[in-house]
């Protein structure tokens, strides 16, 4: 896009960049320039304005798809949606390429697990992705653990939180939920045809509002940190993976980072509720629990609660 290739320029300049130099370099009139100038500054991008050019003094924290060069055509940014799990599936059901990603400042219409709603205020950063791994649908719950591995592997090395995964994908921090993730799976034959996983993570936003227990990036940190940061590094690390995924040591992986195995919990499906102590999780995904008769029961999906 044209707006990436202007802001790529202004920040490699040191000083002024004429209307003239841009135009020349881009191959397209001054006015041209102007009006995607003008629409950048519109969009938040502080850019002086002079005589003598244009000086780039601020770009907004917002994850616009031209500040993705390497994967602009399939990042997909609005202000506001619904829910980007129902553009995701639109555009997975149209084709749309493997790792196309849906980004939402803010959704009115967020959804989590068991239908619950996921508030979505801004300062958070919201987004679903399109997964076309070649596997059969059986395998396809392995996804999801192995993007809770990377989401959780990204935030300790980038912060220095003591991020860990809660039954099946949750996010905590310090005991508090700190992201959430929603899947869904279409298949064509004996294949999947895509898997979206949605994933809510609270980095800037205020969570006094959000549910008990939850917490943000900057509330643990002590201060802002950059969504578009932590959404580069993540994709980059995640398509990097899935590019040789075998799912073979995922779950044994997955292990070394939950707080669930050893606790009693309580999970909520749809249909029931079951309390137990949490005393593996299967080569499935599936959790299983030791119910207070001594038996064991395998849950393969719910809401899990520690207790």
């Amino acid at each position: 896009m044209v707006k990436g290739k202007i802001l790529h320029i202004l920040r490699e300049a040191d000083g002024i960049v004429s209307g003239e130099d841009l135009s020349s370099r881009l191959n397209i009139s001054r006015v041209s320039i102007w009006k995607h100038i003008r629409k950048l500054q519109q969009l938040g991008y502080v850019i002086d304005s002079s005589p003598k050019g244009y000086r780039l003094t601020f770009s907004p924290d917002i994850p616009f798809a031209w500040e993705f060069p390497a994967k602009q055509a399939r990042i997909h940014y609005f202000e506001s949606v619904t829910s980007t799990m129902d553009i995701a599936r639109n555009m997975a059901r149209k084709g749309c390429p493997d790792f196309s990603v849906v980004i939402a400042g803010r959704q009115t219409k967020g959804r989590g697990r068991l239908q619950r709603v996921w508030d979505s205020a801004a300062g958070g950063l919201y987004f679903t992705m399109v997964l076309r791994p070649l596997i059969p649908p059986a395998v396809s719950p392995m996804v999801n653990f192995v993007t809770s591995i990377v989401l959780v592997r990204t935030l300790r090395e980038m912060f220095a939180v003591d991020a860990m995964v809660k039954w099946p994908n949750d996010i905590l921090v310090n005991g508090e939920k700190l992201s959430g993730m929603l899947s869904e799976m279409d298949t064509e034959a004996d294949m999947v045809s895509f898997v979206n996983i949605g994933l809510g993570i609270n980095v800037n936003n205020d969570v006094q509002s959000v549910e008990a227990g939850a917490t943000s990036l900057k509330k643990i940190l002590g201060h802002r940190v950059s969504v578009k940061s932590l959404l580069e590094n993540f994709l980059n690390r995640l398509e990097s993976r899935m590019q040789h995924e075998t799912f073979k040591n995922t779950i044994a992986e997955w292990k070394q980072y939950t707080m669930t195995i050893g606790r009693t919990v309580t999970v909520v499906t749809h249909r029931r509720q079951v309390k137990g102590l949490a005393v593996d999780v299967d080569e499935t995904g599936a959790l299983i629990l030791e119910l207070a008769d001594g038996s064991r029961e395998k849950v393969i999906y719910g809401d899990c609660f520690h207790t």
